[in-house]
């Protein structure tokens, strides 16, 4: 039996052509029309149970040529049955079908769906009316989820709790709390840019996650304002964000005769500029890119000047060594600028000063003693040690007992006798090193890592000579060969003032 489609399902009436019906709510929910076919399909089969059972083999069959539908309910011939169903008996087949029935055939009775009832028929309704919303959150799921990414603008809806919860379409989007740059204030039915980083299903719907300090956001508002890097001329190599105050982008040219940095910039710092309004007065430094890692963390400390580098490949840490009076600069305000230098690189960068640098390295000299100094180590000991590759007394001091038993062949008494002194003995040198660094400087010039004292004598020079005029101005109180110089004449009154004064 042939149904024609229905106007309104909660109504009953089916009078409507299904093509048609089914056009109009693709156009309104923009959702596909296959998806709607098989709602309708599950819609109806739900109204049919309802009516029969739930148990029931419901088939629906729809033409969208015609727009007609066809609803059938399927039942296996059996000798005894036990679920009537989806179950007829054979006696009652053969009545109803002809002879010809067997045991196992399955059978089927068209059903009139204005037989279903009015709640049967709200029951097929609501059911597609789930699916289709079911689908248009799917669709809008993956919309967004497609724009993970990207930069979106919206209008802000209201702000709760913290959280700012803006309009895009008929999406609802979120900016948590914890991704809003401090101090920004949000207003309902203002415009709001920010960078999609997430995607989620709800019961509510899709829900789109937005982020205003995502390192991605700076570099899309870039790409927006920056031509060669939309062109890929100009690459962002690397980002690093302490949002609303400070950032670093090291960016990288593609073609030698565009200078990167010059790009990202702009005339007068126009495009460096629209980007800093964006992010609240974020302020940003723009560093040429070098794969040479150590050039990297060179440029990454700018505007500080960096005189020597000392990586440590091991623990991925470099010791940066600066002037003194380059070293607030380096750290920056709230040590911003050191941190994001590291994180620009992925180094762990140790900021030292020139005369900090030189004292580790003096320390480290000095405390360098060698293991036959010790006390407690004779000749045949010390040869063993070293043998062992321990020749100093600062490596006996960090190995244990088990290594030194293993590399030496060493008693457990002893070694550890060995490796208690050796700890004593690196604390005393210790002491007395940082008592005569502390002398040095109190004794030495202004600049005490300047002085000879601190670096000692050139080679070949004896260690005690002082520096004298001679040593500064090129000669001394004598001329050549011995000869004293004749006195210089010197300034008078008559000489400052123009004449004697009484």
């Amino acid at each position: 039996m042939a149904n024609s489609i229905p106007r309104d399902l909660e109504d009953g009436s089916m009078d409507y052509n299904i093509v048609e019906a089914l056009q109009a709510v693709v156009r309104e929910k923009n959702v596909d029309q296959s998806t709607l076919m098989d709602s309708l399909v599950v819609g109806l089969q739900s109204a049919a149970k309802k009516k029969v059972g739930l148990n029931a083999d419901i088939q629906v069959a729809i033409d969208t040529e015609t727009g007609e539908i066809e609803i059938v309910q399927r039942k296996s011939v059996v000798e005894r049955v036990l679920d009537s169903e989806s179950q007829v008996s054979l006696e009652d087949a053969t009545v109803e079908y002809g002879d010809g029935i067997e045991v196992g055939d399955v059978v089927k009775t068209y059903l009139d769906y204005n037989d279903f009832g009015r709640n049967a028929i709200s029951v097929a309704k609501q059911v597609l009316m789930q699916k289709v919303r079911d689908a248009e959150r799917s669709q809008v799921f993956d919309m967004f989820r497609d724009q993970i990414g990207e930069v979106v603008v919206g209008t802000v809806q209201q702000v709760d709790k913290g959280h700012v919860y803006v309009t895009l379409g008929r999406v609802e989007a979120m900016l948590p709390f914890r991704e809003r740059i401090r101090g920004e204030n949000f207003h309902q039915g203002k415009p709001l840019k920010a960078f999609i980083v997430e995607v989620q299903n709800s019961s509510r719907g899709p829900q789109v996650i937005l982020s205003r300090t995502h390192p991605g956001f700076l570099r899309a508002l870039f790409a927006a304002e920056v031509p060669e890097i939309e062109e890929n001329i100009v690459e962002i190599k690397a980002v690093a964000r302490e949002p609303g105050t400070r950032s670093k982008i090291a960016v990288l040219s593609n073609d030698e005769r565009i200078d990167p940095v010059g790009s990202c910039v702009g005339m007068k710092g126009s495009r460096v500029q629209a980007v800093t309004r964006e992010l609240a007065g974020e302020k940003i430094d723009i560093v040429p890119f070098s794969p040479d890692a150590m050039t990297m963390v060179e440029r990454s400390l700018s505007p500080a000047r960096v005189n020597e580098i000392q990586p440590d490949e091991d623990s991925r840490t470099v010791t940066a060594v600066v002037d003194d009076d380059q070293l607030s600069l380096a750290i920056g305000r709230e040590g911003k600028n050191v941190r994001l230098a590291a994180k620009l690189t992925g180094w762990k960068i140790d900021l030292v000063s020139a005369s900090e640098h030189y004292l580790r390295q003096r320390l480290a000299e000095e405390l360098s003693l060698s293991i036959g100094e010790m006390p407690g180590v004779d000749e045949a000991t010390a040869a063993q040690l070293v043998s062992a590759g321990i020749e100093t007394v600062d490596q006996m001091a960090v190995v244990t007992e088990d290594q030194l038993e293993l590399l030496a062949g060493m008693e457990p008494e002893k070694a550890g006798e060995l490796i208690a002194t050796a700890q004593a003995t690196l604390e005393e040198l210790r002491k007395q090193v940082e008592e005569m660094i502390e002398r040095e400087k109190a004794e030495g010039s202004s600049d005490p890592y300047l002085s000879q004292e601190f670096f000692g004598a050139a080679e070949g020079e004896d260690k005690s000579k002082k520096l004298v005029e001679a040593d500064v101005f090129g000669e001394g109180e004598e001329g050549e060969k011995g000869k004293k110089k004749p006195d210089e004449p010197k300034l008078t009154e008559e000489d400052l003032f123009g004449e004697k004064k009484d």
